[in-house]
């Protein structure tokens, strides 16, 4: 099948095997804290290398190259936030887009990637976070921002109607079921992650006011009792942390701690059976690759296979807009 990097030329080549560069020169901003130190104000290269603790002349031609990629605005030799940097890039505002700390974690692992596809599995170093950042907060912070679309279109997808009781595997900051909470008030959750996150999703139910509709429980879920007697159980970007084997053996336990007439919804990258498309998926295969020890992503025959060997015999596909696909598994 063609695509469109078959008409690629080779200057088209180049700068795709180059696109690296662009981003490093972003993340290393971020990192600096550079455009918050920005917000509001105009100032010569020299002051904002004296606020981050970064060589003078080094810092000048990192925010020369800002500028030439459309973040900062340069004027008299002094800098200033581009429109976007201002609204997306400053720490406190409201679109303010933290989850960006996550791709400097991703940054080394996908370093690692060479030697991944060797070994098979995660060859990465477990590095410090860059520059004190918390790696867990902003993956969790990440994983929000993304939520919050997201969860309202799904809200939207699915029949919530008979919903009292859901399990919310994995559940991150809690914003898919906090999105259903609003679709259906009678609904009560239980959201279950690792023993790090939950005072992390603690807190960001707390903000939205939901901890009389919240409950709370860590563990690890292919290990631990997560309950039952559940009218829906949510798994978003869960699978693909898991190889096929671990799936299979979640979606029987996860049926077991179903009611009948339950659901449990999947969502996730859903491949073609070559696993080339969509072709966000097969990138992020690679992101399992570098950054677990048996993640992937999978096709719908395997994601059905999961339900039928769990006893499920009604199986639904519904695309999203946004990428990724639900796979709906309804016990009778």
């Amino acid at each position: 099948m063609n695509t469109q990097n078959d008409y690629l030329k080779p200057d088209e080549i180049r700068a795709l095997a180059n696109s690296f560069q662009q981003s490093r020169i972003l993340l290393t901003a971020i990192e600096l804290d550079l455009f918050t130190i920005l917000d509001k104000q105009m100032l010569p290269s020299k002051e904002v290398a004296l606020k981050i603790n970064c060589n003078e002349h080094a810092t000048d031609r990192l925010m020369n190259a800002l500028v030439a990629l459309g973040f900062l605005r340069k004027v008299h030799g002094k800098f200033y936030n581009s429109e976007n940097a201002s609204q997306y890039l400053v720490k406190g505002k409201p679109e303010f887009m933290g989850g960006l700390f996550h791709s400097l974690g991703l940054w080394n692992t996908w370093g690692s990637l060479t030697e991944s596809v060797k070994a098979g599995t995660s060859a990465a170093e477990h590095k410090p976070s860059p520059g004190g950042i918390d790696w867990l907060e902003s993956f969790i912070g990440a994983m929000h921002y993304r939520g919050v679309k997201e969860a309202k279109i799904t809200a939207l997808m699915l029949d919530l109607t008979n919903v009292n009781k859901m399990l919310d595997l994995g559940g991150g900051s809690g914003v898919f079921a906090m999105e259903f909470i609003k679709k259906n008030p009678n609904l009560n959750a239980l959201i279950f992650d690792l023993p790090n996150v939950i005072p992390i999703t603690n807190r960001y139910v707390e903000q939205e006011k939901m901890t009389e509709k919240i409950s709370f429980l860590n563990g690890n879920y292919l290990v631990d009792d997560f309950g039952g007697g559940y009218d829906l159980i949510f798994l978003s970007a869960i699978v693909h942390i898991n190889s096929f084997d671990e799936n299979n053996f979640l979606i029987k336990k996860c049926y077991d701690s179903l009611n009948a007439g339950g659901q449990i919804v999947i969502k996730d990258w859903v491949m073609n059976e070559d696993r080339t498309e969509p072709a966000g998926g097969a990138f992020f295969a690679l992101n399992m690759l570098v950054g677990t020890e048996r993640g992937d992503t999978y096709t719908e025959t395997e994601m059905k296979s999961w339900f039928t060997n769990a006893g499920i015999k009604k199986i639904e596909r519904k695309n999203t807009s946004f990428g990724s696909s639900l796979m709906i598994g309804y016990k009778e």
